[in-house]
């Protein structure tokens, strides 16, 4: 499972709570594109109209910039493809004051490109501190550890 999009924010700005895997509709140039490791999940989100899943927010520019239409959007909205059944989970949770739906990542499984989707709450500054400490601190021990 090698990772092509990753949403790096995503895991600094909030606390994952549960997470899902989520097939995606995509045109043949932008899954080009991916494969290319190009694109971005930095802001997007995901929202539900009616029994459907979509993924807001986005950015895939085209394989081909000179061979894509004029009417092309890298920003569109694109549909997960999703069990009737995780999308009433989802809508259940995201209803909570709170709590919110973003993409962590984008992956091959197969021949299939993956999405996947977390439920998460907002992180305090506070959180976002205690994090960046963690971190230094761990690197710090790191560096340490290959001195020795």
């Amino acid at each position: 499972m090698g990772r092509l999009i990753e949403n790096k924010k995503a895991k600094f700005n909030y606390e994952i709570l549960e997470e899902y895997e989520s097939g995606i509709e995509l045109l043949g140039l932008e899954v080009k594109s991916i494969k290319r490791k190009q694109g971005s999940l930095d802001g997007a989100h995901v929202i539900i109209r009616g029994a459907e899943a979509y993924l807001v927010g986005a950015h895939i520019p085209p394989y081909q910039p000179n061979n894509t239409s004029k009417d092309y959007d890298s920003y569109r909205n694109r549909k997960l493809l999703m069990t009737k059944k995780e999308i009433h989970e989802i809508m259940g949770k995201e209803k909570m004051k709170g709590f919110t739906v973003v993409p962590i990542s984008m992956y091959l499984k197969a021949r299939n490109i993956k999405v996947q989707v977390a439920i998460v709450r907002g992180k305090k500054e506070r959180d976002k501190r205690e994090t960046i400490k963690r971190r230094e601190s761990d690197r710090q021990i790191d560096r340490l550890l290959k001195i020795q």
